[in-house]
């Protein structure tokens, strides 16, 4: 099962649309211990995506990604826009000149997406941030393609890890950002980054089981 580049942009318009219903949600979760502004900010970075590629046409999934990063690091505002504009910029350069993907490929996407992430913002698993979500989705999906099973069970593994990550971040002290100021007092609040990033899986998930059901 493959996905073509104009698919890669009709899902990127979906996740646009997810985060625009979830901008409110998502400020509250940032207000709790950050800025407050991480759901309006990640609304206005799609909805940028979503102008900057409505006229792509959609041969090179490399483009398609890179142009999403560059619009992301334009628009975001917080540490939000230099950490989603590089997981996009470095997917991009990933599978770069693809005209469609497979898991394999998403794999990749991701694991190239977590390095920028990681490098930017010089932070790793544990530490009540995006990263919480993103790497155990990894770690899920290698071990569904190992184990042999189909690719939408695959991403379905992805964002169930990519959840569990969410629910993680409650557990543990943020040690990165304006919320590792709070210490100990951010226990027990969900770190709006990982919540963001669970949306982005969980819709690629749900709009690419639609594309395959479409096909039958």
């Amino acid at each position: 099962m493959s996905i073509t580049g104009l698919q890669v942009i009709l899902i990127l318009n979906k996740v646009a649309e997810v985060l625009e219903k979830n901008k409110l949600y998502l400020s509250e979760l940032d207000a709790a211990i950050g800025d407050g502004d991480h759901g309006i900010n990640m609304n206005k970075g799609f909805n940028a995506v979503v102008t900057k590629l409505k006229y792509d046409d959609g041969l090179d999934i490399g483009v398609i990604l890179k142009k999403t990063g560059m619009a992301l690091v334009s628009n975001v505002g917080g540490a939000a826009g230099p950490l989603y504009g590089t997981a996009f910029m470095k997917a991009a350069a990933a599978i770069n000149g693809k005209t469609d993907i497979d898991v394999k490929d998403y794999i990749k996407i991701l694991e190239a997406a977590l390095g920028g992430v990681m490098m930017r913002g010089k932070a790793q698993r544990g530490e009540k941030t995006m990263i919480d979500a993103i790497a155990p989705a990894i770690v899920a999906m290698k071990e569904a393609e190992d184990a042999g099973k189909k690719p939408l069970e695959v991403l379905k593994a992805s964002k169930d890890a990519a959840m569990q990550g969410v629910e993680y971040t409650k557990t543990i002290i943020a040690t990165k950002g304006r919320a590792s100021y709070l210490g100990e007092r951010s226990i027990g609040h969900q770190d709006a980054g990982a919540t963001s990033s669970y949306l982005i899986l969980n819709t690629v998930y749900e709009e690419v089981k639609n594309i395959n059901e479409s096909k039958v």
